[in-house]
């Protein structure tokens, strides 16, 4: 087991990641004050809604793994449904403007529903309105905008369905130089609504209405209604067995099931036999995506409208056959769709041993593009992810939730949280996954060169639309000969890219309970950790 301890956070009394340093640091403010991991959380999401507005929002979906201290996960699924009165839609879904914001935003409902699960089974004695106290100082005061933020203006300043985030986000009419002070004070002012009078305010009290008259005036067929349905289920997670320890996720619609596919198939392969970043160790990652890919295309919608056969896909005699039809020595030909959005991955642990791994989304960077009314929400997109052909499992109906790509994870040994994370990406969340995970269990990396490693994206990307295999400038020219000479097709991109993902990883000793974690250098993120009893 290598241990590297270079740009890796460490301790042993609590720990906490996400994209934005500010937010972090939010969220270890919590752990020092004596909160636990959820109520972290919950500051950490709250604050990147105020400064990685391009990635994750009120207006937005979210998603909890919780562990406790014996090791009972419970997932937390916040997919805002379809509206019950579609409407017409035909052709194509748009994929910005108001007829993109077709489904409610779950987010402020599982961080709601959270906060009663730290309540009732971890005594936790924070307030909502304290763990949104951070959020609100920093649009009303402040703060340096991020270059995740600039780049993500100045990339989109050119489309036509992003007025709205221009007029909010853009100065005198361009992207803010480095250093510029954002500052959000409509958004403040709904956040203090939201805190004095609760998270349900957001889908049944005053602030629903005024959010149900910005959406009716922005031309969405959202209701109040709508919103009033809108709830967070509360689920067992899937899991799979890996290396000695399970792997859990969250059900569909979410890819989940998919990240655990792709992972049981490589459970079958002794990829301690093979070096790591090799040709043989990127190819059986690529091909035990593509197997679990043409699953998930398949299969994963909303249970509740169809039957998503979760048992049988994660069976051991699936994995097993999975794993039997990959070629060690040919790709299997690549045509299928990739699909895009972006989010923020938050991991939280506590000293009593409990952790959450969450992420948070507005679906394509800025969402819809389209901002509800004067209360400074930006609301999400992710209604675009569904279908209008009526054969397709995701195809668009009423009520339904869409197929979503986002799936935090947790890895569990002798029944506790060992690792804890999750990445932007879309498509490329299993990928990335797949690629960090096996640095982190099978090569025993530590979570900052695991993250820093190279990374590949089967898929579409802004700049390349060949359904290509992309690899990173630091994959060495023999290992991209040979993976070319079995039949990828590769294009090269920048090292340490951005389209490889933001993944952030808590490493937790399962006996010591030392704490080891990173966020992606490809990001602006940091994880921190709380110092020893008695240092400065």
């Amino acid at each position: 087991m290598q241990h590297n301890t270079d740009n890796n956070a460490t301790s042993s009394r609590g720990m906490v990641t996400s994209p934005h340093a500010g937010a972090s640091q939010a969220g270890l403010d919590v752990l020092a004050a004596g909160g636990n991991a959820i109520e972290a959380a919950i500051a950490i999401a709250a604050c990147l809604g105020v400064t990685y507005p391009h990635f994750s929002g009120f207006g937005g979906d979210a998603f909890m793994l919780i562990a406790d201290t014996q090791g009972h996960v419970q997932s937390l699924s916040g997919i805002g449904q379809a509206a019950a009165n579609i409407g017409g839609y035909s052709g194509q879904i748009p994929l910005r403007g108001p007829r993109s914001m077709l489904t409610t935003a779950a987010a402020v409902d599982v961080l709601g529903q959270a906060l009663d699960i730290s309540r009732t089974d971890w005594g936790g004695a924070r307030t909502w309105e304290s763990l949104l106290t951070p959020a609100i100082t920093l649009a009303q005061d402040g703060f340096p905008i991020s270059a995740s933020e600039r780049f993500w203006l100045d990339f989109r300043r050119g489309d036509s369905g992003m007025s709205g985030v221009f007029k909010a986000f853009m100065v005198n009419g361009d992207v803010p130089v480095e250093g510029w002070i954002r500052r959000q004070p409509q958004l403040a002012a709904t956040l203090t609504a939201l805190a004095e009078r609760g998270p349900r305010d957001f889908y049944e009290g005053q602030l629903a209405a005024v959010i149900a008259q910005g959406l009716a005036d922005a031309g969405s067929p959202l209701t109040a209604a709508d919103l009033a349905a809108t709830r967070a289920r509360v689920e067992p997670p899937l899991s799979v067995a890996y290396r000695g320890g399970q792997l859990v996720a969250h059900r569909p619609p979410t890819q989940g099931v998919t990240t655990l596919e792709i992972m049981g198939i490589l459970e079958r392969f002794d990829l301690q036999a093979v070096a790591e970043s090799s040709a043989d160790h990127f190819h059986l990652m690529v091909e035990a995506v593509k197997r679990a890919f043409i699953d998930r295309n398949r299969f994963v919608a909303d249970p509740g409208h169809c039957d998503v056969p979760v048992e049988r896909l994660l069976s051991a005699a699936h994995l097993d056959a999975q794993a039997a039809l990959i070629d060690p020595a040919r790709a299997l030909p690549w045509p299928h769709l990739f699909q895009q959005g972006d989010t923020v991955y938050i991991g939280a642990a506590d000293a009593e041993g409990r952790a959450v791994s969450m992420l948070a989304t507005v679906y394509f960077d800025w969402g819809s593009g389209v901002m509800v009314g004067d209360t400074g929400l930006l609301w999400h997109n992710r209604g675009a992810a569904f279908s209008l052909d009526p054969a397709h499992p995701n195809c668009l109906v009423g009520g339904k939730r869409p197929f979503h790509t986002l799936n935090p994870g947790m890895y569990l040994q002798n029944g506790k949280p060992t690792l804890l994370y999750g990445t932007q990406g879309a498509d490329g969340q299993p990928q990335t996954l797949a690629a960090v995970l096996t640095r982190l269990i099978d090569y025993g990396l530590d979570p900052a060169t695991a993250l820093a490693r190279p990374r590949f994206l089967l898929g579409k990307t802004f700049s390349d639309a060949r359904d290509s295999l992309k690899l990173e400038a630091d994959v060495p020219s023999a290992v991209v000969a040979e993976l070319a000479r079995r039949g990828h097709e590769i294009s090269r991109v920048d090292a340490q890219s951005p389209l490889m993902g933001h993944p952030g990883v808590i490493r937790i000793d399962p006996v010591t309970r030392a704490m080891t974690g990173a966020h992606d250098p490809r990001s602006d993120g940091r994880a921190l950790g709380l110092p020893a009893l008695g240092s400065s």
